[in-house]
């Protein structure tokens, strides 16, 4: 199968000079990619999320609370394919006073496709408050940050009137809730590939930011709307479409897809 490569290539961000990089490797499996071959994004949250928890298992240290993911940023050069064996490599790239920013770079056979950016919040295991990182974090992770600091600020806009009148039901499933008793952050993802299936392009930039959890009893809707940059229609504008998962007035979730005209 053709590699699947995008004209508009965002910058990655570099590795520390030092501190802790882990990594991984995933295999590209038929149960990770879409009929044409192509890696699907929620395939890779769930990447992310494996050799992240594989990371802090390589230390040893228990982290005494729990992480909850407040947005994620993948930014896209190539996707993988059906096949191909990956490497990720995972630093701590910043922190906040109760969150943690971590950068992963995931490559291919030709070098580095994909970067995700993603803000981890720390948790109260008990309270679910939120929760101080303590000197044990900084201990394995500080010194890869460089001292950088990152903002847990959400930003991505609400829906507008057209995408609520276009609404559809996106129902849960069973397999969706995983052991923390709300539904893996990987769904999100799977809701954008629903949104990729019916354009004829695909992202240099995908994000997702999580609003609140979605639990058993929810019944979300999704919507779609293009953003301001146009469709694409005439080869000459960027391309942009947000959707959002919502159960009432409550947004669950919100995804950006966005590629850059060539400048």
């Amino acid at each position: 199968m053709p590699r699947t490569l995008i004209a508009s290539q965002l910058p990655f961000s570099p590795e520390p000079p030092s501190g802790r990089v882990y990594e991984g490797t995933r295999l590209v499996r038929s149960t990770d990619v879409r009929p044409d071959g192509r890696f699907r994004f929620d395939a890779l949250a769930r990447a992310l999320q494996d050799v992240a928890t594989d990371d802090v298992i390589g230390t040893g240290w228990r982290a005494p609370y729990a992480w909850l993911l407040r947005r994620c940023t993948v930014t896209v050069h190539e996707y993988p394919r059906y096949g191909d064996e990956l490497r990720l490599r995972t630093f701590c790239s910043a922190t906040g006073p109760r969150w943690a920013q971590r950068t992963t770079t995931v490559a291919g056979p030709d070098g580095p496709q994909q970067q995700s950016v993603a803000i981890w919040a720390a948790v109260d295991l008990n309270t679910g408050a939120p929760a101080p990182l303590g000197d044990d974090f900084f201990r394995w992770y500080g010194e890869a940050t460089q001292g950088r600091k990152a903002s847990a600020r959400l930003s991505l806009p609400k829906p507008g009137p057209a995408a609520a009148g276009a609404a559809r039901d996106w129902p849960l499933r069973a397999a969706d809730f995983d052991t923390a008793g709300h539904v893996n952050n990987a769904i999100a993802w799977a809701a954008a590939e629903d949104v990729l299936a019916d354009l004829d392009w695909l992202p240099a930039l995908a994000e997702v930011e999580y609003h609140r959890p979605m639990l058993p009893g929810c019944r979300p809707r999704l919507l779609v709307q293009a953003g301001d940059h146009g469709n694409g229609d005439h080869g000459n504008v960027d391309r942009e479409v947000f959707a959002w998962l919502t159960d009432g007035e409550e947004r669950l979730a919100t995804a950006r897809l966005y590629s850059p005209v060539p400048r």
